[in-house]
């Protein structure tokens, strides 16, 4: 699940988020989660409404890897839906949001999330998958 402005990755400020699109890392992820035999269903919206409305329809998922992007910092109705989610799920963030502007040095998602991963860029998501891997009983 990817939040604003994801769905424009490889052309947005290619030197803060890289030049990997977001076709790419789901490409990655669904490489890494395979072998386990997981189906990806990938998203990206730039409303708050759709991304809550979305969480909510997928309660019968493994897990999830979310990016909520800005929203991290004031999406609380968002918060409030992942507080919800049923299932582990890992927070990613492209940048180091740390050694960014002060506004965003703190997040209203993060401390609801499995785990965070902050500044990996599109590895943080391949490291996400794993860790939903460790995270996650197999079932099979």
């Amino acid at each position: 699940m990817n939040g604003p402005n994801l769905g424009i990755l490889g052309r947005r400020q290619p030197e803060i988020y890289g030049t990997d699109t977001l076709q790419d890392i789901e490409r990655w992820v669904e490489e890494e989660v395979a072998e386990r035999g997981w189906k990806v269903d990938s998203y990206q919206f730039d409303g708050e409404a759709e991304i809550i409305q979305t969480i909510q329809g997928n309660y019968d998922t493994v897990g999830a890897i979310i990016n909520p992007a800005a929203l991290m910092m004031a999406g609380w109705g968002l918060r409030d839906a992942l507080a919800n989610y049923p299932r582990p799920w890992i927070e990613v963030h492209l940048s180091n949001v740390w050694a960014r502007e002060r506004f965003r040095h703190e997040s209203v998602t993060g401390p609801l999330a499995a785990g965070v991963i902050f500044g990996l860029g599109a590895l943080g998501y391949r490291l996400a998958a794993r860790a939903l891997l460790e995270t996650v009983p197999d079932e099979g």
